[in-house]
């Protein structure tokens, strides 16, 4: 007996070594939940990659709230091929919906600052979509997104009608097969830096092939699209190009359709270009640095049409 009370009251040194072990472990448990149930829900970021999250993006009042939220996040992750964080936000809206607690769930901040993140670089994506590489003017999805949008905006009952003009860059091969391809790249993106000036409130212009362009001139009358499109075109003649390459010279030629909106049925998208495009033709025949428009049913021209020699 002795030495069994002796063996229970003095554990040995192999005991003594287990319970410490086990002590540790034990905190180290209950550290690891308290990090699970404090740990943000989302990846962590570098601070200095966010700005102020949007003011909309507070606490939420409900469960719901939060579970549109996460599959928020997720919608603009999985639209980024990010597959697994996704996977992972959808997972916290389950866990979300599921649980059963009385205690209204807050937005923790980090997700707040992630939705901002993914919203702005969602809308910087999209916008690069939109553009054209080379030019940086809009590309032509982007014209046939807004096209039929204009036309409901501005066809039947909005002052002025619609003004669409189809540019082309005369002669733009030879400038190419002269000067080469890096010169006629420069040219491009003058010429559009040019044709941006001066456009009408909702005015854009857009890459429509090539070298051709469309300019979209919402609400104005048919004389003020026919003083903006001869604008652009003496920009274009008068623009310094032997500052390029000596020798440099650019014209452009441009038809103008123009649809009025008082009384008059919405016009149809393809119609008007068809319309400027026919106009473009008479332009570039009536040798070319030329705007080319109709007044009731006369085609008319303005600009400088010389043939150029041969």
């Amino acid at each position: 007996m002795a030495v069994l009370d002796r063996g229970m009251a003095q554990p040995g040194p192999a005991q003594r070594s287990s319970a410490r072990h086990d002590a540790q472990h034990a905190r180290h448990d209950a550290a690891r939940r308290d990090r699970r149930i404090n740990q943000p829900t989302v990846p962590a970021q570098h601070p200095g990659r966010h700005a102020d999250p949007p003011a909309d993006l507070v606490e939420a009042a409900d469960a719901e709230s939060l579970v549109e939220l996460y599959e928020s996040v997720a919608g603009l992750l999985a639209s980024r091929g990010e597959w697994r964080q996704a996977y992972e936000h959808l997972r916290y809206a389950l866990e979300v919906a599921t649980a059963d607690t009385a205690l209204p769930p807050q937005v923790p901040q980090q997700l707040r600052v992630e939705v901002a993140r993914l919203r702005r670089e969602y809308a910087e994506a999209r916008e690069q979509s939109l553009r054209d590489a080379l030019t940086d003017s809009y590309n032509r999805r982007y014209l046939d997104q807004r096209l039929l949008e204009i036309v409901e905006q501005h066809g039947g009952d909005h002052a002025g009608g619609l003004a669409v003009a189809l540019v082309d860059l005369d002669w733009f091969k030879s400038v190419n097969d002269t000067f080469g391809h890096h010169v006629g790249d420069r040219v491009l993106q003058q010429v559009v830096g040019l044709l941006q000036v001066g456009l009408p409130d909702g005015g854009f212009c857009a890459r429509y092939g090539g070298e051709e362009f469309v300019l979209m001139l919402p609400g104005v009358d048919g004389t003020t699209a026919t003083a903006v499109a001869e604008a652009a075109r003496a920009r274009v003649e008068q623009y310094p190009w032997a500052t390029i390459v000596l020798g440099l010279r650019v014209t452009i030629s441009i038809g103008v359709a123009h649809q009025p909106a008082a009384g008059a049925a919405p016009p149809n998208p393809e119609e008007q270009l068809r319309s400027a495009d026919g106009l473009l033709y008479t332009a570039k025949q009536s040798g070319r640095n030329a705007v080319a428009y109709r007044v009731g049913g006369e085609v008319r021209l303005s600009g400088a049409p010389v043939r150029r020699p041969r």
